[in-house]
């Protein structure tokens, strides 16, 4: 499979701090999320379950309330929450309608339903009580960039201060600006590391690679790393932590002669810096991350 000149993975990714901008504006579509103290799932599959882990944690740590992330299939909504958030950029996903489907059938009574969307006219959207339309963040590559890092900059803006999402967004300019050290592109492994709320977006980063250049990727909690899968780092090899580092990690890797990537940009900055390795990575084995093998936008089960 030949890589195209210009891929829509490409387009998109760059696009994302313009994205992120739009996501900031819309004040009055924060007001359909559950308020301060709500008690809330966050429903996801793939990239979508990964950027509701890292909102549930944000969330939580934020003192705005009990918030739990699952993918579609493993959800507990017989548990006593005050609202559900799902997130879909096709709308079409199979599990996550049928969760709502289910929610309907709730013993306790149906939860109040938002739905974070790339698509409005599909059955997610029409399934739930109120609709975060992000279509302008919808893409036509297979995989995800740009809609799920403004998924979680709408949520984030929720919770955090505004300053800091803003610090994220020059980070991201800064980043896109910058040449991408050659060092980081197609290397033989790469484990990505997270603590807290960046745990989602270490995960995250790992099936990129996966996705778009078939790369061999691991990722794990930043402390667990210790704890044995640190016995893969070698040379020519990448460990990637976003956010802050624990204490000593950086010299444990670096004995064992990997490349240890730990760097002051803002997490979700940090993985654009990642997207972009993975479009490189991608064009040095001759792929098309558009077009990834096996996949499709949208799982949708007969």
């Amino acid at each position: 499979m030949n890589q195209p000149t210009t891929t829509y993975m490409e387009q998109e990714l760059a696009s994302q701090p313009e994205m992120w901008k739009r996501a900031l504006s819309m004040t009055d579509a924060r007001n359909s999320l559950p308020p301060r103290g709500a008690s809330v799932a966050v429903v996801g599959c793939g990239t979508s379950w990964f950027m509701a882990q890292s909102f549930a944690s944000l969330r939580e740590d934020a003192g705005h309330g009990v918030t739990d992330a699952f993918t579609a299939t493993e959800a507990r909504i017989d548990r006593p929450y005050d609202a559900l958030i799902v997130i879909s950029r096709s709308g079409t996903t199979t599990e996550i309608a049928e969760l709502l489907d289910q929610n309907q059938q709730r013993a306790a009574g149906p939860l109040p339903t938002v739905a974070v969307v790339g698509a409005t006219n599909t059955p997610v959207a029409d399934k739930a009580d109120s609709v975060i339309d992000l279509s302008f963040a919808d893409e036509q590559s297979v995989v995800q960039t740009r809609f799920a890092t403004t998924a979680l900059m709408f949520l984030r803006a929720s919770i955090d201060q505004l300053n800091v999402c803003e610090a994220a967004i020059e980070d991201a300019e800064r980043i896109l600006a910058e040449e991408i050290p050659n060092d980081l592109i197609n290397a033989e492994q790469y484990s990505f590391l997270g603590r807290g709320w960046t745990i989602g977006l270490a995960t995250e980063a790992a099936l990129k690679m996966r996705e778009s250049c078939q790369a061999w990727t691991e990722d794990y909690s930043s402390m667990e790393y210790r704890h044995g899968p640190i016995a893969i780092a070698a040379e020519g090899r990448i460990t990637w932590q976003f956010g802050a580092a624990p204490e000593g990690l950086a010299d444990q890797v670096a004995r064992t002669g990997a490349r240890f990537v730990d760097d002051d940009f803002d997490p979700m900055a940090d993985l654009v810096r990642l997207h972009r390795v993975a479009l490189a990575t991608s064009a040095a084995r001759g792929l098309n991350p558009d077009e990834p093998r096996n996949l499709t936008r949208s799982v949708i089960l007969e």
